[in-house]
């Protein structure tokens, strides 16, 4: 059965726990492995807001920016609260961020059903 994109994107707008965006050393798999740590200023989960209402099966976050000591950098999570709360799920970057020193990162996600 196929479903129109209006239907995906009522769909992947009412997907749970992603209220707060975390990064990624690493796979996140589904537990949210390899959240990022440490720096000064110190990484930090941060609040993030979905925008829909194009009908073609996706959201779009808006633009987070994170503080994050020197590394590799290659997911972006998911969560449902700034601390521990309930992991759902996670996305490639685009590119890894890949920053030498003390760095800020941001990230613009898009979520598609298909």
């Amino acid at each position: 059965m196929a479903f129109p994109a209006a239907s995906k994107e009522a769909a992947v707008v009412a997907l749970p726990n992603r209220a707060y965006a975390s990064l990624h050393t690493g796979a996140a798999g589904t537990t949210g492995a390899n959240e990022a740590t440490g720096g000064s200023p110190a990484y930090a989960r941060k609040a993030i807001t979905w925008t829909d209402g194009s009908a073609d099966g996706s959201t779009t976050g808006s633009q987070v920016s994170f503080d994050v000591p020197a590394g590799t950098y290659v997911e972006i999570g998911f969560w449902s609260a700034a601390t521990g709360g309930a992991f759902g799920g996670s996305i490639a970057l685009a590119s890894n961020a890949v920053p030498g020193s003390q760095a800020v990162v941001q990230v613009t996600p898009t979520l598609t059903a298909s």
